[in-house]
C-alpha cells in the first residue's frame, strides 16, 4: 500500500465524519498553486501560458496558510508552475507540516538537488516528481532532452536523504501499455513509495492538442496496463476505486469541489483543470458556484475528462459508502475483462465557453491598479512565451523571477 496507514486512517475518518454529518460537498485535498511560472514548457501543459506580469506573481506564505485554514483539508498538494522556484517554499512546507497536514510537493525535479537541503524528511511530507514514462517518453513530453535523467537523479537523492518520494505519471494517446508497464517496473525498483497516474487533460492552451485521450481510449489503455501489471505489486498513491474507474468499471460523476485550487487569481472555479472564473474566498467557491453546469455530460470541456482532480474524491467517498467494494478491488485489482460500465450521455452538454483573454485582461488591470508605477515600467524580466524558447534561457529566467 503506497498511502501511509496514518494518512489512510485520517482521510477515512475525515470522509466518514462529512458523510455522517450529511455534508453534500466538501474538499478532500487542497490544491495549492503559489505561482504559475515554470522552468519547462511541456507540450500537454495549459498552466503557464500567461504574460510575464502574471507569471511574476506569487502567493505569500500567509496567503498559503490562509488557504489551508479556509479549506481545512487533511492533504495539501503544492503544484504550479514549478513550486521550487518560489523562494518561500521551504517555509510554506514547514508551516503546513507544523499544522499536521500531509503535503505533497509536485516538482519536475530540476531544482531538487539545489534546494533539498532547505527541506527536512517528515512522515507528513513527500516529493511528488513528474515522470511521464521512460527517458524517450518523458523528454518528449517535457520538450527537453536530459530532463528524465535529472528527475531520476532527484529521486535517488531524495530517497538517500530519507524523504518519501512518489512519481506523477500523465499518459497520452501515444502511450503503449507494454512500455508503460516496463516503466512502472523500473520505477518500483528505485524504491519509490508510489505512483500517481492519470490521463492528460486537454487544456485549451496546451501546444499539443492531438494526443489527449478520449474516455474510451483511456479505459482501454488502463485495462491493458493493469492486465500487464497483475501480480507485479505496483504501488499507487490513489484509491483502488479510482484505478478501477480508469479501467472502465465504475460509473462515477465528477466531484470538482473535492480538490479545490487556490492560485494567484483566487479560488479557481470550477476545478483544478478549468479556470472559468475565480472566487475571492473558499466559501464563495463552494456556495456560489453553479456545479450543475460542469462535469462530463454537462459541459463540452469536460467530455473526455477522467483526471483524478475530479474523480478521485468521488472514489474515496464511494469507499466509505461501500467498504466491501473497495476491499474487493484492493485485493483483486482493477477488473480488466468483461463489459465496461455504461458511458455518460453527452447529448445534452452545453458548448464550451472561452474566458482566457478576458481573465488575463482583468488580472493585468488589477495588477496595474495595485501598483501603477510597476505597471508603467513593464514586466520585471523579459520572457519569451513561445514554446521554441531555449531550455537554458527558460530555466535562467524562471529561477531569477
Amino acid at each position: 500500500m503506497a498511502v501511509p496507514m496514518m494518512l489512510a486512517v485520517r482521510v477515512g475518518r475525515y470522509v466518514l465524519k462529512q458523510h455522517l454529518s450529511g455534508r453534500k460537498r466538501y474538499p478532500l485535498v487542497l490544491m495549492l498553486e503559489p505561482l504559475l511560472r515554470c522552468n519547462l514548457a511541456c507540450q500537454g501543459c495549459g498552466k503557464i501560458d500567461y504574460p510575464a506580469e502574471i507569471l511574476n506573481q506569487r502567493l505569500s506564505l500567509q496567503d498559503c496558510l490562509d488557504a489551508d485554514a479556509e479549506a481545512n483539508t487533511p492533504i495539501i498538494a503544492v503544484a504550479g508552475g514549478e513550486p521550487l522556484l518560489h523562494r518561500e517554499m521551504p517555509q510554506i512546507v514547514e508551516a503546513l507540516i507544523a499544522r499536521k497536514k500531509y503535503v505533497y510537493l509536485c516538482t519536475n525535479g530540476l531544482l531538487l538537488e539545489k534546494k533539498i537541503d532547505q527541506f527536512k524528511p517528515s512522515p507528513f511530507f513527500s516529493w511528488d516528481i513528474h515522470l511521464d514514462g521512460d527517458k524517450a517518453m518523458h523528454d518528449a513530453s517535457v520538450c527537453q532532452e536530459g530532463v528524465f535523467e535529472r528527475a531520476l537523479s532527484a529521486i535517488k537523492l531524495a530517497r538517500s536523504r530519507g524523504f518519501r518520494v512518489s512519481i506523477n505519471c500523465t499518459l497520452y494517446d501515444n502511450a503503449a501499455p507494454e512500455r508503460v508497464a516496463h516503466f512502472f517496473d523500473e520505477v518500483m525498483k528505485l524504491g519509490v513509495d508510489g505512483i500517481m497516474t492519470a490521463p492528460g487533460y486537454s487544456y485549451e492552451r496546451a501546444p499539443d492538442q492531438e494526443h489527449f485521450l478520449s474516455r474510451r481510449r483511456t479505459k482501454e489503455l488502463f485495462r491493458d496496463l493493469f492486465r500487464l501489471g497483475k501480480g507485479k505489486k505496483w504501488r499507487f498513491t490513489q484509491s483502488p476505486l479510482y484505478l478501477n474507474f480508469l479501467a472502465g468499471n465504475e460509473s462515477y460523476r465528477c466531484a470538482p469541489w473535492g480538490k479545490p485550487l487556490r492560485t494567484v487569481f483566487g479560488w479557481q472555479r470550477p476545478c483544478y483543470l478549468l479556470g472559468e472564473s475565480y472566487a475571492p474566498t473558499f466559501q464563495a467557491l463552494m456556495n456560489e458556484t453553479d456545479w450543475s453546469k460542469y462535469g462530463t455530460g454537462a459541459y463540452e470541456k469536460c467530455a473526455n475528462c477522467m483526471v483524478h482532480s475530479g474523480y478521485e474524491s468521488t472514489a474515496v467517498m464511494d469507499a466509505v459508502k461501500r467498504p466491501w467494494h473497495i476491499a474487493k478491488v484492493a485485493l483483486m485489482g482493477p477488473q480488466t475483462e468483461g463489459p465496461m460500465a455504461p458511458e455518460i450521455d453527452l447529448s445534452h452538454q452545453r458548448p464550451a465557453e472561452y474566458a482566457y483573454e478576458e481573465q488575463v485582461k482583468a488580472q493585468l488591470a488589477k495588477l496595474a491598479a495595485e501598483n501603477p508605477a510597476k505597471a508603467k515600467r513593464g514586466p520585471r524580466v523579459k520572457v519569451n512565451r513561445t514554446r521554441s524558447e531555449s531550455a537554458r534561457t527558460r530555466e535562467k529566467v524562471a529561477e531569477n523571477a
